[in-house]
């Protein structure tokens, strides 16, 4: 699959994380996704690439269930080429962190519990829905191009409600605990940067 040279400069930073055929499919995965309207799944990414059919799918899916590579890793590399690419010289730097459910259901999700779901629920009525919640530290730029800021995810952690955390053995960390963790976290990696979060 060929790709602009600009694009491709980008996207060879990243690929010393994975290995060589899951390099390959994250590819793949990314430019379908980027193609994708509606919901950004991996069926979605491999129909937009014409690759529905193939009898190899499910390997595409593994890249997100099962194989070896470290997201931290990936942000770590991310955070960079964010910086560079959309704030100015010196300008500060401006995160927000937040959460957002996403709802999954299966035996297998080890961290899925049932939270308030903020979409379906009302002051009058509450509405629990089961899904994974992830605690989310995004940089918050405003592109030559757009009126209004974006906040570009840089950095997610799942969130457990106590119950689960003492089922898995682990101890548990309240979305505050997460968010101090997570931003001393961007410290270490930007240490002389001016951070406003």
């Amino acid at each position: 699959m060929s790709l602009p040279p600009e694009m491709s400069a980008v996207l060879a930073l990243f690929q010393s994380l994975f290995t060589a055929p899951t390099w390959e499919r994250v590819l793949i995965l990314l430019v379908g996704t980027l193609l994708a309207r509606g919901r950004r799944t991996v069926t979605a990414a491999l129909r937009h690439m014409g690759l529905s059919e193939r009898p190899t799918f499910s390997l595409y899916h593994h890249v997100l269930n099962r194989a070896r590579w470290s997201a931290l890793a990936a942000s770590r590399q991310l955070l960079p080429v964010l910086v560079r690419t959309f704030v100015a010289l010196g300008g500060a730097l401006t995160f927000v962190i937040d959460e957002t459910l996403e709802r999954r259901w299966g035996r297998r999700i080890k961290k899925r519990g049932h939270y308030r779901d903020p979409l379906a629920s009302s002051k009058q009525r509450s509405v629990a829905t089961s899904g994974v919640r992830w605690i989310v530290l995004a940089l918050v730029i405003t592109p030559p191009w757009a009126a209004r800021a974006w906040a570009l995810p840089v950095l997610s952690v799942p969130a457990t409600t106590p119950e689960m955390s003492q089922r898995l053995g682990q101890r548990h960390k309240t979305i505050t605990q997460y968010a101090r963790q997570m931003i001393l976290v961007v410290r270490r990696w930007i240490p002389t940067a001016d951070l406003t979060i």
